[in-house]
């Protein structure tokens, strides 16, 4: 059957999404990254784990990958979907505001942690000059693939590794071109000119035509359309710009930026994030494919020494180069642990170093190795970034939040949250608001409100904000997924946490408590009851018992409501009264 439907080709597919059936929701029900347990499957399925025993044992090769080199296309998409969505996560204004951190804080780091590497290469390990420079600025890049699903982009340790990761992206285009034994001056030039003419031509087709095709997509309402016209962007993009020798990651940056300028990116995100999601499971199995089990045995002393070695170095650069631009302690030290492991760069300039002739097969073999080993560690540095984070700089939670202890937090500004702020500050009462629309965020810090610019949806939004220390947690965001997944995950971290959340409607509040929301407040039954209550009013009945009976009829109401959602007698809501 396999045979029929595209041969070796449709069984890895078959094995890799089962994989990705099986890690997803096993970690995420024992709450470890699924970053991890991809790249465990990666190693353990892979041809150096029990795909190397199917030969002897044919029932293995149905759960097995025999070729890693037969899912590496696979993983070069899932590089090209993350870089996509950083894209459209991003704006060319804000990308445009954060040009001194990319090419000067991100130049530093490159500059100083190859020429630390490199020095490290040529007189520890006595590589030639130019193996040494090559591997060194190898060595200090950084994962875009794994950093930036664990750091996002609304906190300031993930926009400082957004602009340090874009200088390392960049920086791969004149790497490879030095590698290349047929690049001269005139080649670079070449590359430049190319690339401009490119840049300048998606720029002007994004202006003036994509918001035309999202446009006819919208009228008819297609989710399928959404997404082939996103990848159809993508893959174009990607093509032109590799076309010319930037490299595909860069087209796929600039379709998300596109993208991003259009008023369709939020539905583009929502659509397209299932596919970067598998997308990047494929990649990260692939690296788990490289590390072979019988080559670490042989050469783990130095494998832990050179991956220890190059983890302190780039850790205490970033974490000093932050210090030197007045960053607060705990978002360099997290920054510093987030960004010390290499990069899937790593393992390209490697292979380009290999195929000039610059470093030999075993010294790529090894440093392979540490940089597949490396990248395993990346959540787990990751995590202890962040508690290290808070114990060496308490005042201050590392995603640029001041301390929310005793403060109601409020996710979402447009009006509902406008409206809770007013009341909160009429009646008092500390709050801090969180809103994902940047020029919503502008608009209310002008007009003195207390907001900050973040989006919810990504990361671990009980760390990044201290929700457990809070006093309240209000949901007003139009996103009835959203709020649900949001309560459910905040009840299980802070079960005596208050979170009151907005509602479209009844069946929607039934399902935010049965999620663990304290209160759920249906838009449609405070309309109905405001209205009401003008009714009554204007036709003659007394004030006091109007008031009266629609308190009791909104009592009712969310009675009936959470009958509905199965909750009114559970007592793990932890609920406040």
């Amino acid at each position: 059957m396999a045979g029929e439907l595209g041969g070796q080709g449709f069984h890895d597919a078959l094995v890799i999404l089962g994989a990705a059936g099986v890690v997803i929701p096993a970690f995420a029900r024992i709450r470890i990254s699924p970053v991890i347990g991809f790249i465990l499957v990666g190693a353990t399925i892979g041809p150096a784990g029990l795909g190397a025993l199917a030969g002897d044992h044919p029932w293995l090769a149905s759960i097995t990958i025999t070729d890693r080199e037969r899912i590496e296309p696979f993983a070069e998409i899932g590089i090209l979907m993350l870089l996509f969505g950083i894209g459209l996560e991003l704006s060319f204004r804000r990308l445009w505001a954060m040009r001194g951190k990319v090419f000067g804080l991100g130049g530093l780091q490159m500059m100083v942690t190859g020429f630390l590497l490199g020095l490290g290469l040529l007189f520890g390990l006595g590589l030639s000059a130019p193996a040494a420079a090559i591997l060194g600025l190898a060595l200090a890049m950084s994962s875009t693939a794994l950093v930036m699903p664990l750091a996002g982009t609304a906190s300031t340790t993930g926009q400082i590794a957004l602009a340090i990761l874009l200088l390392q992206d960049l920086s791969l285009v004149p790497l490879l071109l030095v590698l290349d034994a047929k690049s001269s001056p005139d080649a670079l030039l070449q590359v430049l000119l190319g690339g401009i003419l490119v840049i300048g031509a998606l720029l002007l087709i994004g202006r003036f035509l994509l918001w035309r095709l999202f446009a006819q997509a919208a009228r008819t309402k297609s989710p399928e359309l959404f997404l082939a016209i996103s990848l159809l962007v993508v893959m174009l993009a990607s093509l032109a710009t590799g076309s010319v020798g930037l490299g595909a990651v860069l087209g796929a940056l600039i379709a998300g930026l596109l993208i991003a300028e259009t008023d369709y990116h939020a539905e583009v995100e929502v659509i397209t994030a299932p596919l970067r999601g598998l997308a990047l499971g494929i990649f990260l199995i692939t690296v788990g494919m490289r590390l072979d089990l019988a080559e670490v045995l042989a050469v783990w002393p130095q494998l832990i020494v050179a991956t220890a070695l190059v983890l302190i170095v780039k850790a205490l650069v970033i974490f000093s180069l932050l210090r030197w631009r007045k960053n607060r302690r705990g978002t360099a030290v997290e920054t510093g642990l987030l960004m010390a492991s290499p990069s899937e760069l790593t393992l390209i300039v490697l292979a380009s170093a290999l195929a000039a002739g610059v470093v030999s097969a075993s010294t790529a073999a090894f440093w392979t190795l540490v940089t597949a080993f490396g990248l395993t560690l990346t959540p787990l540095l990751a995590a202890a970034g962040r508690r290290m984070a808070r114990r060496v700089d308490p005042q201050a939670l590392a995603s640029g939040v001041s301390d929310t202890s005793g403060v109601t937090l409020i996710f979402g500004f447009g009006r509902v949250g406008r409206i809770v702020a007013d009341m909160m500050a009429e009646h008092g009462r500390p709050y801090f608001a969180v809103d994902g629309d940047i020029d919503c965020v502008a608009s209310a810090r002008e007009q003195g409100y207390k907001v900050i610019f973040g989006d919810v949806a990504r990361g671990d939004a009980v760390e990044r904000f201290g929700l457990c220390d809070s006093a309240a947690l209000v949901l007003t965001m139009d996103d009835p997924v959203l709020t649900v997944r949001l309560s459910r995950e905040v009840r299980a971290a802070c079960p005596d946490l208050t979170v009151v959340a907005r509602a479209r409607d009844g069946q929607h509040a039934a399902q935010l408590y049965k999620a663990g929301a304290t209160d759920a407040v249906p838009e449609t039954m405070e309309g109905s009851l405001q209205i009401s209550e003008a009714v009554l009013v204007d036709i003659g009945v007394a004030m006091g018992p109007v008031i009266a009976s629609i308190h009791e009829k909104r009592s009712q109401l969310r009675a009936q409501i959470r009958e509905a959602g199965q909750l009114a007698e559970e007592p793990a809501l932890g609920r406040r009264r």
